[in-house]
């Protein structure tokens, strides 16, 4: 059974059992019809008492779990935090939370996911601690992978939602896990003399989408055919799924006098054990042959050898495709085959750069 009476202490939080002194400011929230109490929470002012003093501990009661408030410095309940569907036998739980809408983006999500994960470890006998996410929502991916959960799957049409069934990523964490974020490959900026290197954002839909329409780009990438806005938005989302996973990251390069899309880097199967990795770009039609690919391909390869280690970064181009080509050759890489049927039947020149060919 959990603790009726458990207290956690964060950097900036106190995890602890709701109660009836926390009436008042719960009334407030449901008056505001802020979503984030735990399952059960009543939906009128008028139920908050009885929640408060029996209803929200049932869970608890039942030894399946327990639902805690997230206090602030202010004494404030700015979120909820539970585990629940808990086996006892099989020594497993799973964590869930909510945050005030007011107080999103502070990083309350995973300091609380960690503190409770960390005490569950410590107070009780359980192995091992559940997190689904749905796949669309990429801040609570990146809440996952800060608390140093582990992705391990996606299932499949796992909910179903007013708009439809969705996808939900299966994170888990166990006793013995460091606890520390997994291995990813941080959001930054990187500048060239021409070029700002950052993040891809919901502004560069437009440009990410003609650029991917564009007929050179269908000819020579793997892009998909018919390319529409919905594409880039997805890619935008892909993208950053990838970097929680730790598989890749990617950046938009704008011009940094004008400030227009120039072109998309990504990286890509990215290997931690032997800090390899791939990369791709696509440029924008109205810049091409103003050598901004090769500008920023050289500028993530000496971060990502110079910050972070790697030892090899692979390029691929197909064998018709002479402009990539000579954009990895201008870069510094070098020639090692060609890779048969690679991409849809379709040859590939695959190209190589070590840190020692930048030296």
């Amino acid at each position: 059974m959990f603790d009726p009476d458990v207290s956690i202490a964060t950097e900036r939080l106190t995890l602890r059992p709701f109660g009836l002194q926390d009436a008042a400011r719960i009334r407030a929230i449901v008056k505001s019809d802020a979503r984030f109490l735990p399952p059960g929470a009543p939906d009128r002012a008028s139920g908050v008492p009885a929640w408060l003093a029996r209803g929200v501990h049932e869970l608890r009661r039942s030894g399946q779990g327990v639902h805690l408030a997230m206090i602030d410095a202010e004494g404030l309940v700015v979120g909820a935090i539970s585990l629940f569907k808990t086996s006892w036998d099989a020594g497993t739980t799973e964590v869930g939370y909510g945050v005030h809408p007011l107080y999103r983006g502070r990083g309350f999500a995973t300091e609380a996911v960690r503190a409770l994960a960390a005490w569950t470890f410590e107070a009780t006998g359980l192995r091992r601690i559940d997190l689904t996410a749905d796949i669309d929502n990429i801040a609570s991916l990146r809440v996952a992978q800060k608390a140093g959960f582990t992705w391990e799957g996606v299932l499949r049409a796992a909910v179903l939602d007013d708009d439809g069934p969705h996808d939900l990523v299966m994170f888990g964490l166990l006793r013995e896990d460091r606890r520390t974020p997994s291995d990813t490959l941080p959001r930054t900026e990187l500048r060239t003399e021409r070029l700002l290197l950052r993040p891809p954002t919901p502004g560069d839909v437009p440009d990410l989408a003609a650029t991917a329409a564009d007929p050179v780009t269908q000819a020579r990438t793997g892009v998909p055919r018919g390319y529409t806005e919905e594409h880039a938005r997805e890619f935008i989302d892909f993208c950053e799924r990838t970097r929680i996973r730790g598989a890749g990251i990617a950046w938009t390069a704008e011009e940094q006098e004008t400030g227009r899309y120039a072109a998309t880097v990504d990286l890509r199967d990215v290997d931690w054990s032997h800090r390899t990795a791939e990369i791709g770009y696509m440029t924008a039609p109205w810049v091409r042959g103003m050598g901004y690919a090769g500008e920023a391909v050289l500028a993530v390869a000496r971060w990502l050898f110079e910050r972070h280690g790697f030892n090899r970064l692979q390029l691929r181009a197909a064998v018709p495709n002479t402009a990539s080509q000579r954009v990895a050759e201008k870069a510094g890489f070098v020639r090692e085959g060609v890779a048969r049927a690679s991409l849809g039947g379709d040859d590939l020149v695959v190209y190589s750069l070590i840190p020692s060919d930048l030296a």
